[in-house]
């Protein structure tokens, strides 16, 4: 497999530390706010790398955080007075029934800061220690960015442009050190530890949560692949290698990806620019899964320009999928096309090429259909075709829902409890043999937008 190494700017061979094991970390969201299409994007992009490595045969351990102590949580815990388990509680809770409702697999670890601050604390002062960390006269914790050869090495963004998105503080000896650990002020939440009250800075809960849960201890490298957004590049991904580096004598990840920006009228989304698009508001209006397939059918490190018309158009591709599922509706899945795998996992081997993986989606849905319309009762093409759908569903995220109960998303209770009567009324009038009963409550469903069809399995409908 071939992914894009953000550090050497191309397409390498992936080459795990410790074949067949693979271990993943992508950084998670501060939760201090509902998540947003930016947090799917980036979530839904590296779902797809665990799923393709584990259908290419790896054992992937993956691991994504929480961060639940930040600047942004404390200034929300202000404005609403409540407390800092209230607020992140409610927002991690939130957050997964929203990765839920996109597909997006549970990671095997899913570590808090506030529950790892003694890897933290542990890390900082090994760094102490080595005299690459210095304590301020604020009783604040600096990275000394000057005892790091290797620093920028990772972004290569020491410009001064870049050095200007750096918090600026009088009391550290160069511009582009970071807080390790800042010092409790009567506002914050504050921790007890060997260097006074106070709590982590952002970058090191990273690194120390790898190292406490993930890494390996004999090998150059700490983990295989480190994942996130392309914004968080630097300074955050520059820090946590840094630190890492310095505290433990190792590179944190051999492989760093970054999936790519999701903008709106073509700014970055962003909370500040009043333009963000919560995963919430997406979800009223469209389902989960169609969602996911729109978002997954842009390249990872695109950037998308998210739009209601391009999305309506992923929708009736998802659509074709799904009529295809039920033309083979109640047919148990029998092997899976060793063609159609291996042009499937081909494509998504060359950096998660969506397009071309997709483009086999396209050509196995329309040529199943040409082959049904010849050989409709051919029961070895059905549990064939049934079975690559359910591969879809395994390695994409997409295809998995009954396909009846696809075609009844977005139908109100009010209604679904309408069309269920009318169902069951036509089905009494057959019994009794009433026909133009039946034929007229069919047509009444026909006048609501519902179509109807009759299986072993009892009579089906799906709104048309």
């Amino acid at each position: 497999m071939k992914i894009f190494d953000s550090v050497q700017k191309q397409e390498v061979e992936f080459e795990p530390l410790k074949s067949p094991k693979v271990r993943i970390y992508v950084c998670g969201p501060t939760v201090y706010d509902d998540a947003h299409l930016g947090h799917a994007r980036s979530a839904i992009a590296f779902d797809l790398l665990r799923r393709t490595l584990k259908a290419l045969g790896f054992e992937v351990t993956f691991m994504k955080n929480f961060t639940d102590i930040d600047d942004k949580i404390i200034k929300k815990m202000q404005q609403s007075g409540k407390s800092l388990e209230e607020i992140t509680s409610h927002y991690i809770r939130r957050y997964l029934e929203d990765m839920d409702a996109l597909g997006v697999l549970r990671p095997d670890i899913e570590p808090k800061a506030t529950e790892n601050l003694d890897a933290m604390i542990d890390m900082i002062q090994r760094l102490l220690q080595k005299e690459i960390a210095y304590t301020t006269p604020s009783n604040d914790v600096y990275f000394d960015t000057s005892k790091d050869s290797r620093y920028c090495s990772l972004s290569k963004k020491c410009d001064e442009e870049s050095q200007s998105r750096i918090e600026p503080d009088p009391h550290k000896k160069h511009p582009a050190d970071f807080a390790l650990w800042k010092a409790c002020k009567s506002e914050d939440v504050c921790f007890d530890s060997p260097f006074g009250k106070g709590r982590p800075g952002w970058h090191i809960e990273c690194s120390a949560m790898i190292d406490k849960h993930l890494a390996y201890r004999d090998t150059p490298y700490q983990i295989d692949i480190h994942a996130g957004g392309a914004d968080l590049l630097f300074p955050h991904h520059e820090n946590e290698a840094a630190q890492t580096r310095c505290a433990c004598g190792q590179e944190l990840a051999k492989y760093w990806m970054h999936n790519g920006f999701v903008t709106i009228s073509g700014e970055k989304m962003s909370k500040s620019l009043g333009n963000s698009f919560f995963i919430k508001d997406a979800l009223k209006v469209y389902d989960g899964e169609v969602l996911r397939f729109y978002l997954l059918s842009t390249h990872y490190r695109s950037d998308l320009s998210f739009n209601e018309e391009d999305l309506q158009a992923s929708k009736k591709r998802l659509d074709k999928l799904y009529r295809l599922k039920k033309r083979v509706y109640g047919v148990k899945p029998g092997e899976i096309d060793a063609d159609f795998r291996q042009k499937l996992l081909g494509a998504l081997s060359d950096d998660l090429n969506i397009s071309k993986a997709l483009a086999v989606m396209d050509e196995f849905v329309a040529a199943s259909n040409e082959r049904l319309d010849k050989e409709p009762k051919n029961k070895p093409l059905k549990q064939t075709i049934a079975a690559n759908i359910g591969f879809l569903d395994e390695l994409l995220g997409i295809g998995g829902k009954e396909a009846f109960a696809y075609f009844q998303i977005g139908v109100d209770e009010a209604m679904r409890a309408k069309i269920e009567e009318l169902i069951a009324k036509r089905s009494e009038a057959k019994k009794r043999k009433d026909f133009a009963a039946a034929d007229a409550i069919r047509e009444e469903l026909k006048a609501l937008g519902v179509a109807i069809m009759d299986t072993p399995q009892g009579t089906l409908w799906e709104k048309i």
